[in-house]
């Protein structure tokens, strides 16, 4: 089938489902929602059979969803319609929700609905049901649409005649700090999370609020009594770029603010000198337990394997975080035979952090030190010797997040994560020590063209040609199951686990001036595109950072073949 996907943005969705159908197959070709005229040239250059909708904030074209079969993939149940159909279901405490697809017509999610799935709801931040629960029934959704198609007898379900919801203002958002309970608080941001945010004003600064931790003060004596002497929204501590605020019940940790006009930053880059006094509440490297507070990096051991978590805003790594997960790494070096990187909830990792770079004024010199500092942690687990590593890429990974993996011994997924294992996009040629682990793998005219077609693929791809080793159930509960299953298996036999560290090191001895060659390589490379002010990583991080809507579909998102290939 040929299958044009229409979609606002590239987001994640739109990646998988990209990715799925050419896995499946399908001849598929992108085009951005840009304008009325640039979709309907799609329409008339590729002849698609079907077009599929995985993202919208505009309206298709009445001359495209009359004259070829068009699907929205909405990510709402049955007869639920409108605009912030998430936000309503977090607000609603809904306790299922799910993806519909609806067959586009002249009334907004009035078509007929041509598959559903619903999932349970979780008590987090939108965006992560989005990623997790709305991408993996958006995926089976599809699956059924394209089941449902071939079938002569299927006929579709007719939308309820229910009205469309409201959109949420920005007063329904706002918190209110002397009435609003932390639960509450905590609500409103999670619904508003990763868009549009939760406006406020903090410290006379205007600025969205994002990433929200409640504090428990569980064995935290010092931060309690900080909080009882604070007043009601008062910021009275800070952690790892995060800052601790008072509530009416207790107290919230905020990570992210995003002044109006700008992007997000971790919120003490935000205050900065405006915290001056604020002391830093300071944790263990890390926590080994859960506790109701905020931390990024966390353990878990099962035996002789330690499972290292690193849940790092949208997966983007500061110089400071790489330094800070590579001491970990070392020092559950000391204490286990395997050791799994496990990444956070939503990302495995994206790299370095853009973000951090927009806002310096020394981008050049920060971007090397970030890129340094990451290299530093990647070697820390390539050069490991004493134990095997495991990359378990749960959740997606990015640029040099993907080469994070590819320098464990292991590399596992998650079904229906996506991999993007390139930098072409942001105008680095990267380093992250890829140059040799990927090749490895893959082999170099493989490598080669990961590189430079610069597309995702998913984890189902990735195994085919050895960049993944092994891909476990995308239901979450079997995946930690298989995982285990997979890691102790590498330290039940202890004579095996001798061998196979014995091979590691012969081969990473065999290798070492190979490693270093290429590292040197890399970073010669990435020299000039950190500091020549006329770089394109300049630009094209600015653009992604400020999120500035494409002109024009990319071309490696075309279908170029011929037209009835």
């Amino acid at each position: 089938m040929r299958i044009l996907i229409i979609s606002t943005v590239l987001n994640s969705l739109t990646q998988r489902i990209f990715c799925e159908m050419k896995d499946s197959e399908h001849i598929v070709s992108v085009q951005f929602a840009i304008n009325d005229e640039l979709m309907q040239n799609a329409l008339k250059s590729f002849h698609p059979d079907i077009v599929i909708c995985p993202y919208l904030t505009k309206f298709i074209p009445e001359s495209i969803y009359t004259n070829i079969p068009t699907f929205i993939v909405h990510p709402g149940i049955l007869g639920d319609k409108g605009p912030h159909s998430l936000e309503h279901a977090l607000f609603d405490e809904k306790d299922e929700w799910g993806v519909s697809i609806i067959r586009a017509n002249a009334e907004f999610d009035g078509g007929d609905i041509y598959a559903l799935e619903n999932f349970p709801m979780r008590d987090t931040k939108k965006a992560s049901i989005y990623r997790q629960e709305v991408s993996t029934a958006a995926s089976k959704a599809i699956k059924k649409l394209l089941n449902n198609l071939q079938n002569s007898s299927f006929e579709p379900i007719k939308q309820l005649s229910t009205p469309m919801h409201r959109k949420i203002t920005p007063l329904e958002r706002a918190i209110d700090w002397e009435k609003d309970t932390t639960k509450k608080i905590i609500q409103k941001i999670n619904a508003s999370d990763s868009f549009p945010g939760v406006l406020d004003e903090l410290l006379g600064v205007k600025c969205y609020l994002f990433g929200v931790h409640h504090e428990g003060f569980e064995n935290d004596e010092n931060l309690r009594n900080l909080a009882k002497n604070a007043q009601i929204k008062e910021i009275f501590a800070k952690r790892d770029g995060a800052v601790c605020i008072k509530t009416i019940d207790g107290a919230v940790w905020i990570s992210h603010l995003k002044e109006v006009l700008k992007f997000k930053l971790p919120a003490t880059y935000v205050l900065k000198e405006k915290l001056k006094g604020i002391k830093e509440s300071r944790i263990p490297l890390i926590i080994e337990n859960h506790t109701e507070t905020f931390y990024e990096i966390y353990t878990q051991i099962k035996g002789e394997v330690a499972y290292l978590y690193f849940d790092f805003y949208n997966g983007a790594f500061s110089s400071e975080q790489s330094i800070r997960l590579k001491y970990a790494v070392e020092f559950l070096q000391e204490s286990c035979k395997v050791l799994v990187l496990m990444g956070g909830k939503d990302f495995f990792s994206n790299g370095i952090h853009l973000n951090i770079l927009e806002d310096s004024k020394k981008a050049g010199e920060d971007g090397w030190s970030n890129i340094n500092a990451m290299n530093d942690m990647v070697r820390s687990v390539l050069t490991s010797d004493d134990i095997l590593t495991v990359a378990a890429f749960r959740s997606g990974a990015g640029a040099g997040g993907v080469f994070l993996g590819t320098a464990c011994d292991y590399t596992v997924a998650r079904e229906g994560v996506v991999l993007n294992p390139h930098y072409k996009t942001i105008g680095l040629s990267g380093s992250e020590f890829h140059t040799y682990t990927l090749p490895a793998r893959v082999g170099k005219v493989k490598a080669e063209e990961l590189l430079d077609n610069a597309l995702p693929l998913t984890v189902k791809e990735a195994k085919k040609i050895g960049l993944i080793d092994k891909v476990f159930s995308e239901e979450m509960d079997k995946f930690y199951e298989e995982l285990d299953i997979f890691a102790q298996s590498l330290v039940c036999d202890e004579d095996a686990w001798f061998e196979l560290l014995d091979a590691k090191r012969e081969k990473l001895q065999k290798d070492s001036d190979l490693i270093l060659t290429k590292h040197k390589e890399e970073l010669d490379t990435m020299y000039s595109q950190f500091w020549d002010e006329k770089s394109s990583f300049h630009s094209l991080r600015r653009d992604f950072v400020y999120k500035k809507c494409p002109l024009s579909t990319p071309e490696r998102l075309i279908y170029k073949g011929e037209k009835d290939a």
